[in-house]
């Protein structure tokens, strides 16, 4: 069975309640009326934002967010979906990471071990929490762009969620087990 991809991320936005950065220009089907002109990303921005995807959405018994191409898929939505605001928060957010990974662990963020990037994303993202003006915003751009974007991948649909292709009748109230996957819309 073959799904709009639009449709399927119209549908993910919705069971999210439409709180994810983007979400208006989803939800009309129209690209945002001031957007940045010629915002390009390069090769090393898409593997960057691989390795960060994979950092919330490591490999495990299943592939991670790197595996499902998560990268090209944050550039696609912030460039498609995101207004001038939060396309600028987005980017100033990624050069940020960057500077303050490299200043704070002496590395790069892609050449740093696995637990070093978990430990500095998590520390981004309590400063997120506690932030009155909810600002690094960048942390919580990322975290949505991965799961939607993981979850709405043929990788993170098929192997990480149960998927049934051609769905039989409607059972509503499915007992799940522990180590059950929960079902792909």
């Amino acid at each position: 069975m073959n799904m709009n991809r639009r449709e399927a991320l119209k549908s993910v936005v919705l069971m999210m309640g439409g709180t994810m950065v983007g979400a208006t220009a989803i939800l009309t089907g129209c690209a945002p009326e001031n957007q940045i002109e010629g915002l390009n990303f390069s090769p090393d921005d898409i593997a960057f934002l691989d390795e960060l995807g994979d950092t919330i959405i490591p490999e495990t018994d299943t592939p991670g967010a790197k595996a499902a191409g998560i990268g090209a898929f944050m550039v696609m939505m912030v460039k498609d979906t995101y207004d001038e605001s939060q396309q600028k928060a987005f980017v100033d957010g990624l050069n940020m990471i960057r500077k303050e990974f490299k200043a704070s662990k002496g590395a790069d963020f892609v050449e740093a071990s696995a637990e070093d990037r978990l430990a500095y994303l998590n520390d981004l993202y309590e400063q997120y929490k506690s932030s009155s003006q909810r600002e690094p915003q960048v942390i919580n751009m990322l975290r949505d762009l991965t799961v939607l974007g993981y979850f709405s991948s043929e990788i993170g649909a098929t192997q990480a969620l149960n998927y049934v292709e051609v769905p039989g009748r409607y059972d509503g109230c499915i007992d799940l087990k522990p180590g059950d996957k929960a079902y792909a819309i």
